[in-house]
This record gives structure tokens, sequence and C-alpha cells, in this order.
């Protein structure tokens, strides 16, 4: 059971209820917005997986118990004020129940934000597709993880040599293409490695000096 003090910490409206901010804690991506009163969110800090409270229903929620677009938490934090909650978790499927990855996917004007974290995460699923089903015969990726570590590690050097021969010419737009083919290729030596991007990012916060 999650213990009183932490749940006596959350300032819950007039209606007992504090509005939870659902992200990938993967690619960074807001998935969705929902409530939770106070047993749900005893549930989803004892049972590692998000509960809501439906307003419309008047009743709890476990999200994904019958989609099984579950939400495996990560972590629970707290905002300033005390009466928000932020959630990162491990997406399954999808997030909103119209079928797309995340609610937030109808924008209200021209769509211009890059998100340039959530495009590694996303190239390192492709990979990840394209590894575990795709055809060698037509897909790149799997053709080039079928030959092997060595293949693989050769194509990253290659693809290295050509960043440092885009910049020491100040060739700014083929420094951008060369660079994501380099990430392309490192994402793909990750996969033949074992290795994920979730460990690499820990690794670079790990030597985040203190300010």
């Amino acid at each position: 059971m999650a213990p009183a003090e932490v749940l006596d910490r959350v300032r819950f409206n007039a209606d007992g209820l504090v509005p939870a901010v659902v992200q990938d804690a993967g690619d960074g991506r807001v998935l969705t917005q929902a409530w939770m009163n106070r047993e749900s969110l005893e549930r989803t800090l004892d049972r590692g997986e998000t509960w809501f409270w439906s307003r419309s229903r008047q009743e709890l929620w476990h999200k994904g118990a019958t989609s099984g677009n579950t939400q495996a938490v990560r972590s629970v934090s707290l905002d300033c004020d005390g009466d928000a909650i932020l959630v990162l978790v491990d997406q399954t499927g999808v997030a909103c129940h119209t079928g797309a990855a995340t609610c937030f996917h109808d924008p209200l004007g021209e769509p211009t934000a890059i998100e340039p974290f959530a495009a590694l995460t996303d190239l390192e699923r492709t990979i990840a597709d394209r590894a575990a089903a795709a055809d060698p015969e037509s897909s790149y990726t799997a053709r080039l993880l079928a030959k092997g570590i060595d293949t693989v590690c050769k194509k990253v050097g290659e693809e290295a040599t050509e960043v440092a021969i885009a910049a020491k010419g100040r060739e700014h737009d083929q420094v951008v293409y060369e660079s994501a083919d380099l990430l392309f290729h490192l994402a793909v030596l990750w996969r033949a490695s074992g290795v994920s991007l979730d460990e690499v990012a820990a690794e670079l916060a790990s030597r985040r000096s203190p300010r």
C-alpha cells in the first residue's frame, strides 16, 4: 500500500480529483490527460500500471483492461503546487481510444514542432520491427543485421568518416544528411549489440555535472 503521507501530499480538488498527465518515458510524447482520485492514484502506485477515475461513468478504470493497451509506470511525480501529477509510462499499443498513438493528435494549426528524441525512439522501434519480421531481400535494415556485427561496425565507421569530411568542408546541409545516416547505422549497431537507447541515455545522464 502507498504510504498515507505520500497521498496526503496531493491537493485533490473539490471533487476529490487531480489531473494526471501521462507521458511516454521512451519518446517524451504526451499520451493523454485523465483524472485520478485517491484510490486510483494509490492503485497506480501500488500496482505499477495506470488507474484513473472516469467522471462520465463515475467509476475506477484500469487503462488497457479491455483493449490490452496498458501503461507500465516508471515514475509518478507531483508538481510544485501539489495539484497535478505527471506519470511516465511504457505504453503497450496505442494510448488513444480512437486508435491514435496519443490522444493529442489533432493540431489546431500547422504542426511545426520537431521531436528529436522521439525521432530516435521511433527509429529504434522501427529497427526492432525490421529485425523481427522483415525479409532481408526487401529490407536494408534486416539485410544489414543479417550480415553480422562486422558489417554493421564497418558501416558505422564509414558514416562517421563522411560526417567528419562534411564538417571539415563546412558543408552544413551535408553534415545534417550524413549525421542522420550515422545515427541510423549507430542505432542498427545498438540493435546488433543488444544495447538500448534507454541505456545510452542513462549513461549520458550519469555524466551530467551538477551546477
